[in-house]
């Protein structure tokens, strides 16, 4: 059996599991840098029997996968994967299997970020190495309103440590609730209301057709001059040209920004040249303990597989 693993970026893959417990003659290969478009990946990939692939960093369509005649199961960290095409997966008869994750490493990411912009670290660490001291003036975050774009799992950390801060905190999402606001202690409020009155706006939720593009021009353009916006999320539930305009001409105060729509991101992304931004490459699941159970579970789907009882399957929708 030919196993690989995918974007191993950090190159720990091979010490955070045994992966000595694979069946006798097994082949284990790591790729540690992203394998380049889709005639690159096929090729690359053509000989395995099964792949282990992290998040959504190597899409797998439909296209990809008709042209790996060899893949009998694909294991994906995380307990979704949208860049997995997984109707195709089983039209072939190749299960799908998913991880746990622990914590919730990306509601602590969303506050390094809002931390950063309001407390100007970036910007105070360059200059203060450049031998100036104290540029400018930072800010506080108690008694500012943060406004949630997704009060779910990760929306809802993120309020309890606004609330500690002394933040006043409202929320927005499709389906939301008072009530379910309220068991939060948080307040709902309108969309529109969210965006005009918040001091920092988070972003929330799960991308998906009906949430693409949900923070659009007409949001951003209804921020203070002073505020921030955070996304941890998805790129695309942002409108990029619109958050750049914005941050170009000085609308907003600044954004702090952990994904994006093309990643890793190029050399000449419009990103690296905005202003008032603090940028980070995807770190918000990328933690020891996470990788530690992604990997784990990753051979423990493996090991169940081979013994003919699969888990954490995951089905098409």
């Amino acid at each position: 059996m030919r196993v690989a693993i995918l974007d191993d970026y950090q190159g720990v893959a091979r010490d955070l599991a045994d992966w000595s417990q694979l069946p006798a003659g097994s082949d284990l290969t790591v790729f540690e840098r992203p394998l380049g478009n889709t005639d690159e990946v096929a090729a690359a990939l053509e000989p395995f029997d099964v792949l282990v692939i992290m998040r959504e960093r190597t899409p797998f369509p439909a296209s990809l996968i008709e042209r790996l005649p060899n893949l009998k199961l694909l294991v994906t960290t995380g307990a979704r994967n949208n860049a997995v095409d997984l109707k195709a997966c089983a039209a072939r008869g190749i299960p799908v299997c998913g991880t746990r994750m622990v914590g919730a490493p990306t509601a602590e990411l969303t506050w390094g970020l809002i931390l950063a912009l309001a407390k100007r670290i970036p910007t105070e660490e360059r200059a203060l190495r450049e031998g100036r001291w104290q540029t400018g003036l930072t800010g506080d975050l108690g008694g500012k309103r943060l406004g949630l774009v997704g009060l779910g799992k990760l929306g809802s950390k993120v309020a309890k440590v606004g609330q500690a801060f002394g933040m006043e905190v409202v929320a927005w999402s499709p389906n939301l609730t008072d009530e379910r606001a309220a068991e939060a202690g948080v307040t709902r409020v309108e969309k529109r209301d969210l965006f005009a009155t918040s001091d920092v706006v988070s972003v929330h939720l799960v991308l998906s057709d009906r949430t693409r593009g949900v923070v659009g021009a007409d949001e951003i353009g209804a921020m203070k001059p002073s505020a921030f916006l955070v996304n941890t999320s998805r790129a695309g539930l942002v409108d990029e040209a619109a958050l750049a305009h914005a941050l170009r001409h000085g609308h907003i105060g600044g954004a702090g920004i952990d994904v994006f729509p093309v990643e890793p991101l190029p050399a000449d992304s419009l990103w690296l040249s905005l202003p008032n931004t603090v940028l980070t490459p995807h770190l918000g699941y990328v933690t020891r303990e996470n990788y530690a159970v992604f990997y784990r579970d990753a051979l423990e789907d493996i090991l169940a597989w081979t013994a003919g009882s699969p888990v954490r399957l995951l089905s098409p929708a």
